[in-house]
């Protein structure tokens, strides 16, 4: 059983950021992050794979920083610049797809993801 716990929700005003955070309990090679918008699908953010390396949706990229603390087994989300669009339900999750463009480097892709904890909320007004 995978166990995920989202935290760091909140509401902010256009511009504002969150840090969110999601602990876990199983190492896993590929862990993301992703929002719900209300009446919409699942979008992924970013992921990071065991070593560190990322992938953002281009939407997030300047704006959003995927990490992790493995000794801790805490993922997180900086998100700066927020915007309106961006209010929603927050998901961590597990699973993915590793692409490795060579051996010693790989990432894990925003599709792919089975496995989500309960969500945070964010909102941004404006």
């Amino acid at each position: 059983q995978v166990q995920l716990a989202e935290s760091g929700g909140g509401s902010v005003q256009a511009g504002g950021s969150l840090r969110l955070s999601c602990e876990y309990m199983e190492r896993r090679t590929c862990m993301g992050w992703f929002r719900q918008a209300p009446g919409k699908a699942r979008e992924g953010i970013a992921s990071i794979e065991s070593t560190g390396n990322t992938d953002y949706a281009e939407s997030a990229k300047g704006r959003f920083t995927i990490s992790k603390d493995s000794a801790k087994q805490i993922l997180y989300l900086q998100m700066n610049g927020l915007k309106p669009e961006g209010t929603g339900t927050y998901y961590c999750a597990v699973g993915g797809t590793l692409r490795c463009a060579s051996p010693e480097y790989c990432t894990c892709g925003l599709t792919d993801f089975q496995s989500w904890g309960q969500g945070t909320r964010g909102t941004v007004s404006s």
